[in-house]
């Protein structure tokens, strides 16, 4: 998948709501993939999420709180699929217009490292969801901390993978409300996080019957296009097919927008593609 292409996470399904045991539940089992082919570490680290059982056993947990029992979006391992490469496309093509990630500027480490710390962050920043939603992303932070320590540890040297387990688990606690990332690194994971809008994953409160306009808004999401941008480094595109979208960009992706550090380099623009509702507004720009 290219930087160019929409971001279409109805194609990996929703999870089911109905009961299933711990073993239903693995069969089933999400694989995390990213274009990794130029990156041997990152390759590498994406082979230690798809071996490791805790790991997805405590996205299962995060899931099992969020959907089966809070009645909210996923936020087990589509989401976490999702995010991670929507995170790893935006930081490339942010690495492609001259935008310098933080382990490269204050660590002289490569732009690959780069890479790993927003892949990891993004694989790691809802587990603490398995313990409770009040508060998820500070238990995500221990949960995390004890997932990176069992890293291959021939990944990188001990100094170095210390430093790099900071440069990660600040990107966790940068996705919270009120977060404010000091890295572009944890900027991105931010965003990539509220990325995570398109319809087909507002189906499972939207179906219950919820009709909140935070269900409504989700809903009337189509899908999200990255890709380069015309006069910053990206242009983020919304498509939606009912006004009620407005409320997901003004006061959902807005919020996660400001204070991310990505401001100057990202371009926002939501369009209708419903030509009723083309009376209402034309285009809506962050």
């Amino acid at each position: 998948m290219s930087s160019h292409d929409a971001i279409t996470p109805e194609e990996e399904g929703i999870p089911d709501q109905q009961a299933l045991s711990i073993e239903d539940r693995f069969a089933r089992r999400i694989e995390m993939k990213v274009p990794d082919r130029h990156n041997p570490r990152l390759h590498r680290v994406m082979e230690w999420a798809n071996a490791n059982d805790d790991l997805y056993a405590a996205w299962i947990g995060a899931n099992v709180n969020a959907i089966e029992r809070l009645g909210m979006t996923d936020h087990g391992p589509v989401h976490v699929k999702i995010v991670t490469n929507i995170a790893v496309r935006l930081l490339r093509l942010l690495m492609d217009g001259g935008v310098e990630p933080a382990v490269v500027t204050s660590y002289g480490l490569e732009p690959e490292d780069a890479e790993v710390v927003v892949a990891l962050a993004s694989l790691l920043h809802d587990v603490g969801m398995s313990i409770h939603r009040i508060d998820h992303e500070e238990y995500s932070l221990f949960l995390a901390h004890d997932f990176l320590k069992s890293l291959p540890s021939d990944l990188y040297p001990p100094r170095v993978a210390a430093v790099l387990r900071g440069e990660v688990l600040h990107a966790i606690i940068g996705h919270r409300s009120g977060g404010a990332p000091l890295t572009v690194e944890a900027g991105v994971v931010r965003v990539a996080d509220a990325l995570d809008m398109a319809k087909g994953r507002s189906r499972i409160p939207f179906e219950a019957g919820s009709a909140s306009i935070h269900s409504v808004s989700a809903a009337a999401v189509e899908r999200v296009i990255l890709k380069a941008g015309e006069e910053k480094p990206v242009r983020l595109g919304i498509e939606i097919n009912n006004s009620a979208g407005i409320f997901q960009l003004d006061q959902l992706l807005r919020k996660k927008l400001q204070g991310s550090g990505l401001e100057p380099y990202l371009e926002v623009e939501a369009f209708l593609t419903d030509e009723q509702e083309k009376r209402l507004f034309r285009d809506f720009t962050l």
